[in-house]
């Protein structure tokens, strides 16, 4: 699996609109307006709504960007849900006016008790002060390491990340002193950011808990277990320790995307380097060939986290690769990897029959694995399945699955292990990657004899899967009988929803990806804030194409018909392409068109 597959697992499903009933679409969008990250007011706020049917005393009890959550004071007639309302909002002496909608109510035992109300047009709730839930915020461990831990945790202030050159630092109380002390340690102006006391005691545990210093140390062991913590509250994929010429530079890589964390002195990195070693299990008098190891690490004194070291001698001295893994595997599902409803349907469809193959392609780093384990937990949640997988290596335990790790050296390739999988009766096999002629042939033989099969190929598009099997010495009829979907898929940065700007795309973005059909679209341009950490994207989200093989196209498969003309039949029954899903995620504003045209070409 490709780092891209950590950022994947965090990302969320969106549902393009030409797919969805309009039912599905009002559902969809009251979801979204509770999943909008709220604050809670920094005071009490008194509030009155207004409607046909009369008006109402309220308590505010938090904001978003787009509406308030209310309560119901001694109600006795409520607005349902879909009326327009007049909102009168009293905090801090200032007095705030705006039209909403009732998106979604939730009744007591005998009335609605609790409101969800939705703004229409501009409003001005961003000018009452609110408290920050830091729990929705990404921490830079750049800036959050370099104040002491007694300090942070003392004076209950946490610095969050560096946005339009001020560092933000949340608080729980306007402390100048300690404000003073941050902004002298951390060399910058600060921002305070009154802050949510509970959240904030959370993520001061999960960020100081390990008493870490502020960097100035140079024991080994101390700095190796900075390296790991900030890799960690940054959400990166790997962390990159390379020897250079007069330092050693370390860089994580987060949303695909390497960012240097520090830079050490080069006298530290035999140190450093040899206890990375011990912690991988790699021999440390060894540094002349490249090794590989593994181990795990606990962070904030409960969560475990796996990592595969690898090291390699390069001329300034050996460099060290560490891949985090089992990181967001809660929220792995199929849900939640960016399919519009259309595709997910297919999706779903595909791996609830019987048997068959079903092939994940694109490049490497576009998510594959990521789509296979996903499908594989919603087949293991709702049926009894005997499920055997096999990976080169096995990153992520998935409770339930059989997982069998390649291992050439030990004589274990993917056609031997799946050979023995086939002797132990499986109802699922999952290949990690169908490389050569004799794995494709188990693969084919195991789908025509009862058993699902999942597994990931290298093509560019979908329909390019039937060109690569042929190649590789499988039979068209074979091809046309066994598989029953491809999917090809790319991953790109997903803007933070908070802080992104939206404009017109202007004509040459749309020549250069070909369209020249007159349609509007709009795109966002990324800015900073601290749910992003002042990068302006939060995770990744995937684009997928959908090859379904019916009987028309299987004929057609069988037929030998090349790849240009299996799209297209594909595309004329209805199926949206990879770019079709792009232009979607594109105009609701979920990423830019300089990751669209990096990722699908123009």
């Amino acid at each position: 699996m490709d780092p891209a597959d950590r950022s994947l697992i965090m990302a969320e499903a969106t549902n393009p609109q030409q797919h969805e009933p309009k039912r599905a679409k009002q559902s969809d969008e009251r979801a979204d307006l509770r999943s909008t990250p709220r604050l809670r007011p920094a005071q009490e706020c008194r509030a009155l709504i207004a409607w046909s049917g009369g008006q109402q005393k309220v308590a505010v009890v938090d904001l978003s960007q787009r509406g308030a959550r209310v309560h119901l004071v001694g109600a006795s007639d409520t607005p349902s849900r879909g009326h327009e309302i007049e909102l009168t909002i009293e905090a801090d002496g200032l007095v705030v006016r705006t039209r909403a909608r009732v998106a979604w109510t939730i009744s007591g035992a005998s009335a609605p008790w609790q409101l969800g109300l939705q703004c229409l047009g501009p409003n001005d709730l961003a000018t009452i002060p609110t408290l920050l839930n830091t729990s929705l915020v990404r921490i830079d461990p750049a800036v959050a390491l370099r104040i002491p831990a007694a300090l942070a945790v003392r004076r209950q202030i946490l610095p969050m990340s560096i946005v339009d050159g001020v560092v933000q630092i949340a608080c729980a109380t306007n402390d100048p002193t300690a404000l003073a002390t941050a902004e002298r340690a951390l060399g910058r102006a600060v921002r305070a950011v009154p802050a949510e006391p509970d959240t904030l005691r959370v993520m001061l545990r999960r960020i100081y808990g390990e008493a870490l210093s502020s960097g100035e140390a140079e024991d080994p062991v101390t700095v190796v277990n900075e390296l790991l913590h900030a890799a960690w509250l940054r959400g990166a994929s790997d962390l990159h320790i390379d020897s250079e010429r007069d330092s050693v530079r370390v860089r994580l890589r987060v949303d695909g995307q390497l960012e240097e964390l520090r830079r050490l002195p080069l006298r530290m990195q035999a140190e450093v380097v040899s206890r990375i070693k011990v912690l991988g299990g790699l021999d440390i008098a060894e540094r002349r060939a490249a090794q590989d190891g593994r181990f795990t690490h606990e962070f904030a004194g409960r969560e475990q986290v796996d990592m595969r070291v690898a090291s390699l001698p390069t001329r300034h001295g050996e460099r060290i690769s560490l891949r985090l893994l089992a990181l967001g595997m809660e929220s792995l599902t199929l849900g939640r990897l960016g399919m519009a409803q259309h595709d997910l349907a297919v999706v779903e469809q595909a791996i609830e029959r019987p048997h068959g193959l079903l092939l994940a392609t694109g490049p490497t780093g576009s998510g594959k694995t990521t789509t296979l384990y996903a499908a594989l937990r919603q087949l293991i949640s709702g049926r009894n399945l005997n499920v055997i997988a096999v990976q080169d290596p096995v990153e992520y335990d998935i409770p339930g699955v059989a997982q069998v790790e390649v291992d050439n050296a030990q004589k274990v390739t993917f056609a031997k292990a799946l050979r023995s999988i086939l002797r132990h009766d499986p109802d699922v096999i999952m290949i990690g990657e169908i490389r050569d002629r004799e794995t494709a042939d188990i693969a084919i033989q195991a789908a025509l004899t009862g058993h699902l099969v999942l597994a990931t190929l290298h093509t560019n598009s979908a329909a390019g899967a039937m060109t690569r099997l042929h190649d590789m010495g499988i039979e068209r009829f074979l091809s046309a009988a066994t598989v029953r979907l491809c999917i090809a898929q790319r991953l790109v940065r997903r803007l933070c929803p908070h802080c992104r700007i939206f404009e017109p795309l202007d004509a040459l973005h749309l020549r250069r990806l070909g369209i020249d059909d007159g349609r509007v679209l709009r795109h966002a341009r990324p800015r900073g804030c601290v749910y992003c950490a002042g990068r302006g994207w939060r995770g990744r989200i995937g684009l997928f194409e959908m090859l379904p093989v019916n009987t028309a196209l299987a004929d057609r498969i069988e037929a030998g018909d090349d790849e240009r003309s299996l799209a297209a039949l594909v595309r004329r029954s209805g199926s949206p392409s990879l770019l079709d899903d792009a232009l979607t995620k594109l105009n609701e504003g979920e990423t830019t068109i300089e990751e669209i045209i990096s990722a699908v070409g123009g």
